[in-house]
């Protein structure tokens, strides 16, 4: 059987914790930032942690994380 690879876009995306929750950065603050609210930008501040089943998914991509 060959290795099980990594997925390398989902490698640069996130992080597993300790616990096995997933974490990312927020979604939307790639570019067009002054027609987004104030508070949208701040509460996309920084990381956070995934659902469970858009974690899941993740998780299929990073065999190797676990």
């Amino acid at each position: 059987m060959p290795k099980m690879k990594t997925k390398s876009s989902a490698k640069k995306r996130f992080k597993i914790t300790a616990n096995g929750k997933v974490k990312s950065a927020a979604a939307g603050k790639r570019h067009g930032m002054i027609k987004r609210s104030k508070k949208f930008i701040r509460d996309a501040r920084g990381t956070m942690v995934l659902s469970e089943p858009d974690a899941k998914i993740v998780k299929k991509f990073m065999p190797n994380s676990l």
